[in-house]
């Protein structure tokens, strides 16, 4: 706690002052008398100074360290003054929002405690600032200032909206919720067969077997889970911030995380930038969400030092898994990376988030050179996706406003064929 006289003292000393001087100039002892209120009252002030605290204890309450995209959020701060139970300062309170951080226009503020309401309108790890809290005494004659660091919060992307999922037509051997195309202990009905000795009673079809004059028996497909990884493209961000393809492509890969792993898929990812890699290794449960949230928050870094895309561990990309990469399809190392992997065997989706197209250097019209300029980089755009698509790579392209469902249908209709 750092204390100084306050501006009401200020004023106080300089009156003090100036009738002293103007005393003392006009050799009239009467004016003297002008400074006394004043005096006497600096000097109440000085007579308590041995009673101001030097320390505060302020209890920081945030009501969530993780939020999404324009969620409302607050902070809940309280003060407690060592050797004062009763109340004898005055508390004011001011919040300074840090960088990306929008304050709400209502705060409730008293004595003794704050709560200042914020959103986040973009994700990324954000601090959420500083709060500054100056102390009067009785008199209001000093005043204590001490300034609290905020935590940090840990803003996500506003996911988007998927609810059904691809699968593959081969899956390993793992339990999970899709039906396979070999016979097992699931729930969709396969088929019938002839009973053999030791098959459950209970599995007996009676108007088959009536039908067919022997007994026949339900046959179940077996239900197998699958790994996904999910591929976001963070080398090149266009468009406005809160609508760019990187925020779209992260907000694309949250939507995908959650549905497959309500599907109790293994599902991991991987953020391809300049330098290197960041991933994750497939895994199970909610718990995993956080976790690929987390890693795709340092997709905000602009350069990373890490391994080279080509050399990822095995747990990273496992054998027959599913890749659902987000990218505008602008970097033509991401692209040759698609094909290495496609060529490596793995089945891939790639979701384009690319919804700009290149600026005119004049407002008002378009040149010739423009023109052809914008001609030659669609026909570009267009024969990188018609290489994947001859590849065997789908190609589909999300708006990042309707649900992701509706580009994945042709693929989620039925089981994607592992070739």
């Amino acid at each position: 706690m750092r204390w100084r006289l306050s501006r009401h003292a200020r004023r106080l000393l300089t009156l003090a002052l100036a009738a002293m001087l103007l005393a003392v100039l006009n050799r009239r002892p009467e004016l003297a008398g002008l400074a006394a209120p004043a005096l006497l009252l600096l000097g109440m002030g000085r007579t308590g100074r041995g009673g101001r605290p030097r320390a505060a204890l302020v209890a920081i309450r945030p009501s969530d360290r993780r939020l999404f995209e324009g969620e409302p959020a607050w902070i809940d701060l309280a003060v407690e003054l060592p050797g004062e139970p009763d109340g004898g300062y005055d508390a004011r309170w001011a919040f300074h929002p840090g960088r990306g951080i929008e304050p709400a226009s209502a705060t409730a503020v008293t004595a003794a405690a704050a709560r200042f309401a914020f959103a986040a309108p973009r994700w990324g790890r954000r601090q959420a600032g500083t709060a500054e809290l100056v102390l009067h005494d009785r008199w209001h004659l000093t005043e204590g200032q001490v300034s609290v660091t905020l935590p940090a919060l840990d803003c996500y992307p506003r996911p988007g909206v998927q609810q059904e999922t691809v699968v593959l037509s081969r899956l390993p051997n793992r339990l999970g919720e899709h039906p396979a195309r070999v016979p097992g202990e699931g729930a969709e009905f396969a088929g019938v067969r002839d009973y053999v000795p030791g098959d459950r009673q209970r599995q007996i079809n009676w108007p088959a077997s009536t039908r067919r004059g022997r007994l026949m028996v339900n046959t179940f497909a077996a239900e197998r889970s699958q790994d996904v990884v999910l591929l976001v493209d963070a080398t090149t961000d266009v468009g406005q911030p809160g609508t760019s393809a990187l925020d779209m492509g992260l907000r694309g890969a949250a939507a995908a995380a959650r549905a497959y792993l309500s599907r109790r898929d293994r599902v991991g990812v991987i953020t391809y930038q300049w330098g290197g890699a960041r991933w994750l290794a497939p895994s199970l449960g909610r718990r995993q969400v956080y976790k690929i949230i987390d890693t795709m928050l340092h997709a905000d870094a602009t350069w990373v030092r890490g391994a080279s895309f080509r050399r990822l561990p095995r747990a990273a990309l496992p054998p027959g898994s599913l890749v659902v990469a987000f990218s505008p399809l602008l970097d033509q190392r991401f692209v040759e990376a698609l094909r290495d992997m496609r060529e490596r065997g793995f089945s891939l989706i790639v979701v384009d988030v690319l919804n700009v197209t290149p600026p005119r250097r004049w407002p008002d019209a378009w040149s010739a050179t423009d023109r052809i300029a914008r001609r030659i980089w669609a026909m570009d755009q267009h024969a990188i996706r018609f290489a994947l698509r001859e590849l065997g790579v789908p190609v589909v392209h999300w708006d990042g406003v309707a649900p992701l469902d509706l580009p994945l249908a042709p693929y989620t209709r039925r089981a994607l064929v592992v070739r």
